[in-house]
């Protein structure tokens, strides 16, 4: 990735920070859980503002881990049908995209990408643009791969690899306006320790990567259908789990919440390939929530 994806970051943090605020994947193994219109880097809620401030260099590494993350920095998965799962994944965040008569617990996200890249004015296939009703044209796993080496296809994998710079901004942009809601939806005697841990996160670029990966990869923890046995596996969710103890560093604690919460949401899980497969890749994707070397986390 160049460093031009880092200043495209770093052009939309200058030109939104400031504003008031008003995604599920495992690579090839699980699906992206779970934007707001107007919504800027710096979100506003009664316990005051939680910013985003990051230099070009680490923009650039938080939006190549999350490639990594997501497709193994490999271009065919950037349009890809994970086995075990009903819709397809797409772009750098394995955003869903449901099929018709499809419709599963997990947020879908690409219309709202879609939706996004259309309020930019970006130059959209057309066959995608004009797509009535917007629902994965493929009903299922077999006829996706029927098709996969098609000139459609191959047209939205190459658009997907160009607009890199723009999925990151929305990815960005979901997390941050989660932050709030996060907030407001917890009960008040938790509010302060919550915004807390947000706030010391939100301070450095692995904890930043930490929040802003978490949130395309299991979604916010908001919804109510997001939930196995009662037990959702959100941002929020983890933020609840996290034990304190001042002798632990802050993203440590996070990466100990996160195992916790997945691990329960594999054991309560209907379909075993969420404890037999899925989980080892989700804890190995944790393991990366950790601070950048010294050279990025100092590069001006």
């Amino acid at each position: 990735m160049s460093r031009a994806f880092g200043l495209v970051c770093l052009v939309t943090v200058v030109m939104l920070s400031g504003c008031n605020s008003e995604q599920k994947s495992e690579s090839v193994d699980g699906a992206t859980d779970g934007l707001d219109k107007e919504i800027g880097l710096a979100t506003e809620n009664p316990f005051g503002e939680i910013s985003l401030a990051l230099k070009p260099a680490q923009l650039d590494w938080i939006g190549q881990k999350i490639f990594q993350n997501e497709c193994a920095g490999q271009f065919q998965c950037l349009v890809h049908w994970n086995d075990g799962e009903a819709f397809p994944s797409l772009g750098i965040g394995h955003f869903i995209w449901y099929p018709e008569g499809v419709n599963e617990r997990f947020v879908e996200s690409f219309p709202a990408l879609v939706e996004y890249m259309k309020q930019r004015q970006l130059n959209i296939p057309s066959w995608l643009r004009e797509l009535e009703p917007f629902n994965a044209p493929w009903a299922d796993k077999a006829s996706f791969d029927a098709v996969e080496n098609s000139v459609n296809v191959a047209e939205l994998r190459e658009f997907l690899a160009g607009t890199q710079g723009i999925q990151a901004e929305f990815i960005v942009r979901r997390a941050k306006t989660s932050f709030a809601k996060i907030v407001e939806s917890v009960p008040e005697d938790q509010k302060t320790r919550l915004k807390a841990d947000l706030e010391v996160l939100s301070s450095t670029p692995g904890g930043i990567y930490a929040l802003i990966d978490y949130v395309n990869f299991k979604g916010e923890g908001l919804s109510g259908a997001e939930r196995y046995d009662g037990k959702g596996w959100g941002l929020q969710q983890v933020l609840l789990a996290m034990e304190p103890n001042p002798d632990i560093a802050t993203l440590a604690r996070f990466r100990a919440a996160a195992a916790k919460v997945l691990t329960r949401r594999a054991e309560n899980a209907v379909n075993p390939i969420e404890k037999n497969r899925w989980l080892k890749g989700w804890l190995r994707r944790l393991e990366t929530y950790r601070q950048p070397d010294g050279e990025i986390s100092s590069a001006e």
